[in-house]
């Protein structure tokens, strides 16, 4: 019975650590998103703004 225990905690534990693994692509993608959602906003309104200046 204790192997048996083992052997679940060993793979509640791995589980656990694919499931750390996914979210942390998950946040590093959804960033990555952002920033280039921010980065496309700011050059149109860059450029809206200097061809108003013009």
């Amino acid at each position: 019975m204790t192997d048996t225990s083992d052997a679940n905690k060993e793979r509640n534990r791995e589980i656990a650590r694919n499931e750390e693994a996914k979210q942390v692509a998950g946040s590093a993608r959804v960033s990555i998103s952002a920033i280039a959602a921010v980065v496309i906003v700011g050059g149109i309104l860059f450029t809206l703004g200097w061809l108003a200046l013009r």
